[in-house]
């Protein structure tokens, strides 16, 4: 076996062993989702304070408390969530992502949309469909954006925060993700 087979079958096994200690993205009923959404937020309010502050005069949160990602050249992502609108849940939600490229490994992570405008819950409401990056405008913040905004700087649709990285897998992106209404 030559050296380049070896490193890809270890990439293989790791990318699978990794995906196998990961908890599933789906809970198990209506409750735990609802649950789980709102001990998301607190994590996220925990670790980026911006976050609760803009939570405020969000008209609504699209909370997806575990994503799981696994990959190898090609990929994809999938979990369950809720949109709150004034703390209740109002519907359930999925994330899924299709990816292709030099990716191997897997990860779980959870995600929150603050939508900012009427116009955007609207447009979730409406559509079967939603594919971040088309429709209302998503501002992803990281660190470094979230330094530069404030509750009164916030202008655009929508605010996404990606939190609780866990795995072996480098970069996460929502852009692409198509987000569905489900029946729970």
């Amino acid at each position: 076996m030559t050296q380049s087979m070896r490193f890809f079958l270890s990439i293989v096994l790791a990318t699978l062993a990794s995906a196998s200690f990961l908890n599933t993205a789906g809970a198990a009923t209506a409750e735990d989702l609802d649950v789980d959404a709102r001990q998301a937020l607190q994590t996220l309010y925990k670790s980026t304070p911006f976050a609760e502050s803009i939570s405020h005069n969000a008209k609504a949160i699209l909370v997806f408390p575990k994503i799981i990602k696994a990959g190898l050249v090609f990929g994809g992502s999938y979990g369950e969530g809720v949109l709150l609108k004034d703390m209740k849940v109002e519907n359930y939600y999925n994330s899924v992502t299709g990816s292709w490229g030099l990716q191997a490994g897997a990860q779980s992570y959870g995600y929150a949309v603050f939508l900012m405008t009427d116009k955007a819950v609207d447009y979730i409401r409406k559509t079967k469909g939603w594919e971040i990056g088309v429709g209302p405008t998503v501002v992803m913040v990281d660190e470094g954006v979230a330094k530069n905004l404030s509750s009164t700087t916030v202008k655009d649709d929508a605010y996404a925060f990606i939190f609780d990285q866990q795995g072996l897998m480098a970069g996460i992106s929502i852009e692409g993700t198509k987000i569905s209404l489900i029946k729970r």
